[in-house]
């Protein structure tokens, strides 16, 4: 490799990883004072050129997320000395730099924008994930299990939305927050579940994003510390970030939950969040996101993975179905019913959501484990084939390639 191509390697790798960490904030700074997204994330992308331009023959900066969010701010000012209504914002962005999203409520204003109730429910989720935690239209439309075309659509639609209807940037007051909460709460699960198995990319997971999502939960549990589900969430991160270190060896290959070195879980923070249960729990508002905490806190607690309670987590996942009456939790009720009532009963479960939930990997390696368990080796086979054409995480890939091989 030149020297000029190692430079030109190591700058998109630093823009990369700047625009992986950053996006979400550089956005929600530029449309705090510019109140447009669409003009937010192109000044973001412009950036961002700029710095794949300049930074191969100056160097990469020591803070190449500050680098970016002064860049950003002077293409505003010169974006907005063209507009014809420039005058009083252009005064307020000269006078003010604008924020390297270090100011904790900027991105909790922007998700509750996103989730203004005059938007569906799903153009809010995809927005948010889009304009606030940077996450491409390919993984949110793999996190829908939707067609990347239709979700590029739903996003555009919920940003023209947000234009026309005028809908502020702020956390609303307290009596509207109800509203509003359900949709934020899910755009922060699916922001984490992204970042801790990633759905695409050469990395496994997302370190940053996973812990980016339990930073703005614990930002929400600040700010409504009556509400359950707040806190549910808030555990239910901090048990899975709680074994985080054990999910993967040195080549990065998955290593499933039996196999995990429970020795080195933070038996600390799964204390804490046991207690954010309990205190949930003490309000008498039972919701998902808490059975979800209360079923990690299960397999968390237990010594060895043969002393995991199933019963009582396939009770949870009973009692979940109440509250989310899903195909994914039926699915996920199903592999616990593998550990108490047998892999026949558990593929029965899951071949009663197969037709929902076809072009989702995990169905596919569930029905492949099962199978193996009733010594079914060519459908078990068909099946892992299934999950490795349907999944693009790294690891789940290579596990399920030397599952083929075996």
């Amino acid at each position: 490799m030149t020297e000029a191509r190692a430079a030109e390697a190591a700058t998109e790798a630093a823009v990369a990883a700047v625009f992986r960490e950053e996006a979400g904030r550089l956005v929600a700074g530029l449309v705090r004072f510019l109140g447009d997204f669409d003009l937010a994330e192109e000044l973001v992308q412009e950036a961002l050129l700029s710095a794949v331009e300049t930074w191969p023959g100056s160097g990469i900066p020591d803070n190449p997320a500050a680098w970016l969010t002064t860049t950003a701010r002077r293409k505003a000012i010169d974006r907005l000395r063209r507009d014809s209504r420039y005058r009083e914002k252009l005064v307020l962005l000269a006078g003010s730099p604008v924020p390297a999203a270090s100011e904790p409520d900027d991105r909790l204003r922007l998700i509750f924008t996103c989730c203004h109730p005059a938007l569906a429910r799903e153009a809010q989720l995809a927005l948010t994930l889009r304009a606030v935690c940077g996450l491409t239209t390919t993984q949110i439309a793999r996190a829908f299990l939707a067609t990347e075309t239709a979700m590029a659509q739903r996003i555009v639609r919920a940003k023209r939305k947000i234009v026309e209807a005028g809908i502020p940037y702020r956390v609303p007051a307290r009596e509207e927050l109800t509203g509003r909460l359900r949709e934020v709460l899910a755009v922060l699960y699916l922001l984490f579940n992204e970042g801790y198995l990633a759905s695409g990319g050469p990395e496994p997971d997302r370190r940053d994003l996973s812990a980016d999502a339990e930073w703005l939960a614990s930002l929400l549990a600040g700010l409504l510390p009556e509400e359950p589900e707040v806190l549910g969430l808030l555990a239910l991160m901090r048990l899975h970030l709680a074994r985080a270190g054990s999910r993967f060896d040195a080549e990065g290959r998955l290593i499933l939950l039996p196999d995990q070195d429970r020795s080195s879980w933070d038996q600390e923070a799964i204390a804490a969040a046991g207690r954010l249960i309990e205190r949930a729990a003490g309000l008498g508002r039972p919701g998902p996101y808490q059975l979800q905490a209360a079923i990690a806190a299960l397999h968390a607690e237990a010594p060895t993975f043969a002393e995991t309670d199933w019963e009582e987590i396939v009770a949870l996942y009973t009692l979940l179905l109440v509250h989310q009456p899903s195909p994914v939790v039926r699915l996920n009720r199903a592999i616990a019913l593998r550990h108490l009532e047998g892999a026949e009963a558990a593929l029965a479960e899951v071949d009663a959501v197969a037709a929902e939930l076809d072009s989702y990997h995990l169905l596919h390696a569930t029905r492949a484990q099962l199978l193996r368990d009733l010594r079914r080796a060519g459908e078990a086979r068909t099946a892992d084939e299934a999950a490795l054409r349907l999944t693009q995480n790294p690891a789940e890939q290579a596990l399920l390639r030397q599952r083929l091989l075996d």
